[in-house]
């Protein structure tokens, strides 16, 4: 019995063994299978590139990091301009997606209208990667990545209490085109900040906005909207514009008034460099940090981790927010930057 029970034991012995031999193999080839596909693995994939427009420095310098960033992993992107019209859009995604895309960097014209270039893509089994522009829930996509544009809003909001201190504001808002969520974002962050740091140093509001003026998010449409609201609010002391592009035409309009120095212009968000040399010169009030290459980057990364199988990736990706002002422009300013 004894040499039975020890054959037995040493049997069970080599049955483990083998097991846990077994699973080990299994364990490398899983960590195997999950290595991240180095750039020569990468070098037949395509990426569809659909830009909502083409006609602000922000949206070529993102173009161009999407590229950029493409070309150092070994893809190829095929990219696309809807010029600003919605239809365009969707035509320029139908003949993506004839290309034989494997995925699609959509920056959407518009939120709801954007719906269905996603849902084309998804009956095709391509992979929609949302950049920078906010879209309706009813998309299909992996995720959204974009800067944090509330909070870039707040920060900026919060700046322009302190700079105005208690001096009563006349605020004009200059945002880019009705229903785009990304400037309501921005927009409301401002608000919603300089209402907080208002109430923290005296327990009181003191602003009032007198006017709105729509700018297409470009530096002419900035000009012609400006002008528009100086004729219809002259008593406006500040403007803010929801992207830099529009901020610098709104300087242009100002100047053209002989008002240059008597309202104060700022951003809620991006970081345009011509912007950032104003700030530095004092001919410019702040901005909050919107850094297209970085968004770029950040989104043809996570496409990247995608295509080699991870799903655990978040609906939405922000990059981190900052206000960047006379006090830290230095630190941002790059005269080479695309953008």
């Amino acid at each position: 019995m004894r040499l039975i029970k020890k054959g037995l034991g040493f049997t069970m012995i080599l049955i483990l063994m083998m097991g846990l031999m077994s699973a080990c193999s299994k364990s490398n080839e899983a960590q195997t299978s999950n290595t991240v596909v180095s750039a020569k693995d990468l070098k037949d994939v395509k990426i569809g590139l659909s830009m909502q427009t083409l006609g602000a420095p922000y949206f070529v310098a993102q173009k161009n990091g999407v590229e950029k960033v493409a070309k150092g992993y070994g893809m190829t992107v095929l990219s696309v301009d809807a010029q600003g019209d919605m239809n365009k859009q969707l035509a320029d995604v139908e003949d993506l997606l004839t290309k034989n895309i494997d995925m699609l960097i959509l920056n959407p014209q518009d939120p709801k209208g954007a719906v269905a270039a996603t849902k084309a893509a998804t009956k095709k089994g391509v992979p929609v990667f949302i950049m920078d522009n906010s879209i309706s829930s009813e998309a299909d996509f992996v995720t959204m990545v974009q800067s944090n544009n509330l909070n870039n809003g707040e920060l900026v909001g919060a700046w322009l209490a302190g700079q105005m201190a208690k001096k009563e504001i006349k605020l004009g808002v200059l945002s880019g085109n009705q229903g785009n969520l990304l400037g309501v974002d921005r927009r409301i962050g401002v608000i919603k900040g300089l209402v907080e740091e208002q109430l923290r140093q005296g327990n009181q509001t003191h602003f009032k906005v007198v006017t709105q003026g729509w700018g297409a998010w470009s530096q002419e449409g900035g000009l012609k909207a400006a002008e528009d609201m100086l004729v219809a609010s002259p008593d406006m002391n500040v403007l803010v514009a929801e992207n830099d592009s529009m901020a610098l035409g709104a300087l242009q309009a100002i100047q053209h008034a002989g008002k240059e120095g008597q309202i104060l212009v700022l951003a809620a968000a991006d970081g345009q460099k011509e912007a950032l040399a104003l700030i530095k010169e004092g001919k410019y009030g702040a901005t909050g940090l919107n850094d297209p290459a970085l968004v770029a980057k950040t989104l043809v990364d996570t496409a990247v981790k995608y295509y080699n199988g991870d799903r655990n990736i978040p609906k939405l990706i922000n990059t981190a927010p900052a206000v960047i002002s006379k006090s830290n422009v230095d630190k941002f300013y790059k005269l080479d930057a695309d953008f």
